[in-house]
């Protein structure tokens, strides 16, 4: 937050609400013992969104960069659906921002969860070589993300089905 522009005082604030949370589990009906967690914030937490929207800026800010500076091209991140060329140099750097932003927040990509969609002028040995160098296994048909399939393409009418 700090290389963010936030001031030390509101990182200091925002860090206390964080390390002196604690918790107590109601066990039938009686409030056991407090405890404070050892991994940070949980999901449910109230402070829990607003620190992922932090981290993802962080996330946007590192693929702006990176396609200012020419060394990719044609990149989007939505949540966490991201964009680009397959090319063995735009895998590698995509790879190398994912790793970044795994390094300054504290948050992982879980690949075996990772797919990747290959535009059907993709050819295999392309798809073969991006898929090998991310760890991330391909898809051929649509998958469903928060409900919603993740690729729409010319299978709108699948898509939209229950």
């Amino acid at each position: 937050m700090l290389k963010m522009g936030f001031a030390r005082k509101w990182v200091d604030l925002i860090m206390r609400c964080i390390t002196i949370a604690s918790y107590a589990v109601i066990t039938n009906g009686r409030k056991g013992n407090n405890f404070q967690p050892t991994r940070g914030v949980r999901q449910g937490d109230p402070l829990s969104p607003f620190l992922f929207l932090i981290c993802s800026e962080g996330l946007s800010t590192l693929m702006r960069t990176t396609k200012k500076n020419g060394l990719i091209r044609g990149v989007k991140a939505n949540d966490c659906i991201m964009f680009s060329e397959a090319i063995n140099k735009g895998a590698r750097i995509m790879k190398d921002i994912l790793k970044e932003y795994e390094s300054c927040s504290g948050q992982c990509v879980n690949f075996n969860k990772s797919t990747i969609f290959y535009s059907s002028n993709t050819s295999r040995e392309k798809r073969e070589k991006v898929s090998t160098m991310l760890g991330i296994r391909s898809f051929t048909s649509p998958e469903k993300y928060l409900g919603l399939s993740n690729v729409v393409g010319r299978w709108k009418k699948e898509a939209f089905q229950s």
